[in-house]
């Protein structure tokens, strides 16, 4: 084969140069295609733990803040509040919640770390709505002899103020309680249980 006229040494630039831009564009190319695999921000905040500050939560206020796609509320109890919870224990499916989840912390009358406040999942267990908070005690149009609770509009279940389900109504169990730890007297973060709690 012959030879004459051609150039080795512009033919190996060529070759070098054609292999590096190639290099450089599957680079480019491979780049955005394995940044898809890892979890976008939005999908790393959905599962992160939430933290609530609780300053300015007044006894009686109810605040709500989402977690992994769930409303959670946090409700600041009165003593009063407290003081009704044994009196519907006779009307409650589980009043000791051994049937619902909850982290072992929770599994106690008030189903809460500190008793002045509950930390919940808002969602009915019956279809997951969202019940309304009726923290007033008194005759309603659904119970005669209301001590303070949660109603849900869709179906009517009924829970106490520590989210304890009542006899008689569409929802299995009691509200769930997620996994949550306090920082300090004024922080709390929902998705993390205390050091040492299952």
């Amino acid at each position: 084969m012959p030879t004459d006229g051609v150039n080795k040494n512009r033919r190996r630039f060529l070759v070098a140069t054609t292999s590096v831009v190639g290099a450089v564009g599957v680079g480019f190319t491979a780049v955005p295609f394995i940044k898809s695999w890892k979890p976008s921000a939005k999908a790393q905040a959905v599962g992160a733990p939430v933290q609530v500050t609780l300053d300015g939560l007044e006894p009686g206020q109810l605040l709500k803040v989402q977690w992994r796609g769930q409303t959670i509320g946090v409700l600041h109890r009165t003593e009063e509040v407290l003081s009704l919870l044994p009196e519907v224990d006779a009307e409650l499916r589980d009043p000791d919640s051994l049937e619902s989840v909850q982290p072992e912390f929770a599994q106690n009358e008030v189903r809460s770390i500190r008793p002045e406040y509950l930390v919940v999942n808002m969602h009915c267990t019956h279809l997951g709505c969202v019940p309304q908070v009726i923290p007033e005690v008194g005759a309603q149009p659904f119970s005669e002899n209301w001590k303070g609770g949660f109603f849900c509009p869709c179906h009517k279940s009924k829970f106490d103020m520590a989210g304890r389900v009542y006899k008689g109504v569409p929802a299995p169990t009691n509200l769930i309680i997620p996994p949550y730890s306090f920082i300090d007297d004024t922080t709390l973060v929902i998705g993390v249980n205390p050091e040492g709690a299952v």
